[in-house]
């Protein structure tokens, strides 16, 4: 029986066991409809996993999935035609085009009312819909992925790594179009292993490791709680400005571009830093005050790179 919930997805003790790999482990969270809801970790983390059990792909070890109120397990023939799903390895028949590729998979969800064209503009494939799937690049693939995952008008749409392998423009076409969803008030669920692309699409962020849920939480919040300071960029600054920072009681250090980087906790000190070098006349060519991001919260809460795939023995796709 459906219950009525402002959540699209609840997750509770979420487990699955290939053998002695401890794919998912004991993760709990919740989606809330019509936000974007991004798992984010590298490559092995256990993100593919869970996102295929919530899903209703795969079945879970233990614990209990709920999607619009309904049993993963239980009721999976009532989920899947308000779900969307674009798999990681999205693909379609070749030698289709875009226009009869959504056409085909409107068939098999059984939906005669299907705006093909709507769906087609919605993607930005205006000037491709009769292009063969064959013939696309692979940015223009993933946004007809995205078509089909919508030809159901779901309630919940999954997105398993949209922009993996794409290069900086297509994944920015594809953005937009996530972005396009958001206000749609669907509920995304959106896999990633890319910082900026959680940062800016993003509601809420669950950061995943080795099939563990580390953190969740907004994206500005997690960086606030978890890497709350400031990195300061000093250009051509000569040694007696050096001097005068270690003064204060900071600890610059040169990088590999002679570069001059000082951690500090916020912008009274980068004024304090910057008073003292003009009150010294000492030599300061340029300024850089960069705020943290996901990737140093990630860095911060689990040692290990956001771009680093997670070693034997840790979590699954």
């Amino acid at each position: 029986m459906t219950t009525c919930s402002d959540h699209a997805i609840e997750v509770r003790a979420l487990t699955k066991r290939y053998g002695d790999l401890l794919a998912v482990n004991n993760v709990s969270f919740t989606v809330k409809k019509g936000e974007v809801f991004a798992f984010l970790g590298p490559n092995g983390a256990g993100k593919t996993t869970a996102a295929e059990i919530i899903s209703t792909i795969r079945r879970p070890t233990s614990g209990r999935v709920r999607v619009l109120g309904m049993d993963v397990v239980k009721q999976r023939r009532d989920i899947i035609p308000r779900v969307g799903v674009l798999p990681q390895a999205f693909t379609s028949f070749d030698r289709i085009t875009v226009r009869e590729s959504i056409h085909y998979y409107s068939r098999l969800f059984g939906r005669k009312d299907v705006d093909v064209d709507g769906l087609i503009e919605l993607t930005n494939l205006s000037d491709k819909r009769d292009v063969q799937f064959r013939n696309l690049s692979g940015g223009l693939k993933q946004r007809l992925g995205i078509a089909i995952a919508l030809v159901n008008d779901p309630e919940v749409v999954f997105l398993d790594e949209p922009t993996t392998g794409l290069d900086p423009r297509a994944r920015r076409a594809v953005w937009d179009i996530l972005l396009g969803l958001k206000s749609r008030d669907k509920a995304v669920f959106l896999t990633t292993h890319y910082m900026e692309e959680a940062e800016l699409l993003a509601d809420t962020v669950a950061i995943i490791f080795r099939g563990a849920l580390v953190a969740t939480g907004a994206p500005d919040a997690l960086i606030e709680r978890n890497a709350n300071y400031l990195d300061v960029i000093l250009t051509s600054v000569d040694a007696h400005g050096v001097d005068m920072i270690r003064r204060l009681g900071f600890e610059p250090v040169r990088d590999v571009n002679k570069r001059v980087r000082i951690r500090v906790k916020g912008a009274e000190d980068v004024h304090g830093i910057l008073g003292a070098i003009m009150a010294a006349g000492a030599t300061l060519s340029g300024l850089d005050v960069r705020k943290p991001n996901l990737e140093e919260v990630f860095l911060s809460l689990t040692g290990a790179a956001l771009h680093e795939p997670v070693g034997a023995g840790g979590g699954a796709a």
